[in-house]
């Protein structure tokens, strides 16, 4: 047997360590929309710079990406497979640096710093407008749930190629070794 191809050692610790972010982040923006008590300061705290270190991380990814593409999809995927793979790619890469841009510029609209450390704030990007503020906090919203929904097709697409497929595709981006891929021609 074959040893399974991989994406780089680099890729896969990139990929893991950013998931563990946006899982994270996702979670606390859930728990700043959802508080009535007193931790909203203590998440919004956190969210904040999670969420410019995700956006940098991001750009590091994507020009990584660009450089290291990784193995190819396996060829029993049907094309609607195939599409939902790349669609998917796309969504996260376009989010992970949409969603902080939109959240920066939330913040700037309401002249609210973006705190990363005591006495590290970042520049405003857009105008104080109250009214960008509204339509930037809505859309952060709304955008925040497609992020969760392809999280939850992304976990679920991982584990039907782990355990059903067992073609190699989670292997490509598993943490240390994994066992060759299951021929599925």
């Amino acid at each position: 047997m074959n040893a399974t191809p991989r994406f780089t050692a680099w890729t896969r610790l990139l990929h893991w360590v950013m998931a563990a972010m946006v899982l994270t982040m996702l979670f606390v923006g859930i728990g700043m929309v959802s508080t009535v008590s007193g931790r909203y300061h203590a998440l919004i705290a956190l969210h904040r710079p999670l969420g410019i270190a995700i956006l940098v991380l991001a750009v590091i990814r994507l020009a990584n990406r660009l450089l290291n593409p990784g193995p190819p999809l396996p060829t029993h995927l049907n094309p609607l497979e195939r599409f939902a793979a790349k669609a998917s790619q796309v969504i996260f890469y376009t989010l992970m640096i949409l969603m902080p841009l939109i959240g920066w510029g939330m913040l700037s609209a309401a002249r609210y710093p973006v705190v990363l450390a005591a006495g590290v704030h970042l520049p405003a990007i857009v105008p104080q407008d109250p009214a960008l503020y509204a339509t930037l906090r809505g859309l952060h919203t709304v955008l925040a749930y497609v992020f969760m929904a392809t999280f939850i097709a992304h976990f679920g697409a991982a584990l039907v190629h782990a355990w059903i497929y067992q073609d190699g595709v989670f292997a490509s981006m598993a943490p240390g070794r994994t066992r060759p891929a299951r021929n599925n021609k």
